[in-house]
């Protein structure tokens, strides 16, 4: 069995690469949120200029200013489509963040557990010395006081 302080050492080494997936775990679902955000602002974006597109439409525009309009919602549109790329590779990078901050936790709680076993075995061998002395120590004492007697 490994040794206690080799066990500790590997315990603290899975301790910091946990903080380290932690954390990029956490940059990871800012950007996620981030780019929700700003998604969300150009749907939005679209929706109100689409609206007042179409209310300038039914009051009249010239062909000029429609054919302006097409354009820009055509822009918007490439960029709303940009932008739900960005957030669906931000939830790709979130997933691959999550699953190694998970594999890095249960590394560290196999490391912990096998430290329990191995103090929970070190006790056991420390009471079994224990009573292996007393044992000793009393037939000792049995056998003095049989010669004396």
């Amino acid at each position: 069995m490994a040794s206690l302080s080799a066990l500790d050492t590997l315990i603290d080494l899975a301790h910091k690469e946990t903080d380290e997936a932690a954390k990029q775990l956490g940059h990871a679902l800012r950007a996620g949120d981030e780019a929700v955000e700003k998604l969300d602002l150009l749907l939005q974006y679209r929706n109100d200029y689409a609206e007042r597109g179409q209310s300038n439409l039914t009051s009249g525009i010239s062909t000029t200013h429609f054919n302006n309009f097409q354009v820009f919602m055509q822009k918007l549109d490439h960029a709303i489509s940009g932008q739900q790329k960005v957030v669906d590779d931000t939830q790709v990078r979130i997933a691959e963040a999550r699953a190694t901050w998970q594999a890095r936790e249960q590394k560290k709680m196999s490391f912990i557990t096998l430290a329990k076993r191995a103090d929970r075995e070190q006790s056991r061998r420390e009471l079994w010395l224990d009573q292996k002395q007393n044992d000793e120590h009393a037939a000792r004492r049995s056998l003095h006081k049989r010669t004396l007697s």
